[in-house]
């Protein structure tokens, strides 16, 4: 039976796609800088793959917050302080907040029968915030954010202390539900968990990185579990 759910956060119960492009946009134009949609974007991609990096332990977390900005500004010929910008983007990021949709009504189903927690990559400091303006923190008995973790998923010894804060964890009682075939999915079978990939657009699979099941909306979630 199971009984312990990890989350991802972002586009598995926060909308960060949205919150990004908002929050880019305002930092874009403090520097003045038109966020056209092809800008938001390519930061988008440049983003996406400086996080790929540091979960393949290549680059450090400080060199993603600052390198996604200075390749960006390379691209566009300017010249700007990818420290100030990042500064700034992160502070816009921290405040408000977009659901995926069903994630709260979700998260009121599943509370009162299975334990859940957060395990998440990302700035300590931006995901308490968003977690605080959405309202949900009170769902999980134990948040795990890879800034204050020994690494950052997927590495196993993300998972490993994690385990070591449950009482009586039993890892056969698991699942990992996340976006990120590469994060999520990744480190929670790396670490001998089951896990559930979110995948609402529906994109193309991977072979060597294969989830045990698949969903493509929250609602789906529920009725899983209960196979479990």
């Amino acid at each position: 039976m199971l009984k312990t759910i990890f989350f991802d956060l972002d586009d598995t119960l926060l909308d960060f796609t949205r919150a990004e492009a908002e929050a880019l946009s305002r930092t874009l134009r403090a520097f003045e800088i038109e966020p056209l949609p092809a800008i938001l974007e390519r930061y988008h991609e440049l983003n996406r793959r400086q996080w790929e990096l540091l979960e393949e332990g290549v680059i450090s977390r400080e060199q993603v917050l600052t390198c996604r900005f200075d390749l960006l500004f390379e691209e566009l010929g300017v010249q700007r302080s990818s420290r100030a910008v990042c500064d700034c983007y992160e502070q816009r990021l921290a405040h408000g907040h977009w659901f995926v949709p069903g994630a709260p009504e979700l998260l009121e189903q599943l509370a009162p029968r299975y334990d859940l927690y957060l395990a998440s990559n990302g700035a300590a400091a931006v995901q308490y915030a968003r977690l605080k303006s959405a309202g949900i923190g009170h769902y999980f008995r134990g948040i795990f954010i890879s800034e204050e973790m020994p690494a950052d998923k997927p590495s196993p010894d993300f998972f490993k202390a994690a385990f070591a804060a449950i009482p009586d964890f039993d890892p056969k009682k698991a699942l990992v539900v996340g976006d990120s075939l590469t994060s999520d999915i990744r480190g929670g079978r790396d670490a001998g968990l089951r896990t559930c990939w979110f995948d609402p657009h529906g994109r193309p699979p991977r072979p060597e990185i294969v989830p045990d099941y698949r969903i493509q909306s929250l609602s789906e979630l529920p009725p899983l579990l209960e196979r479990l």
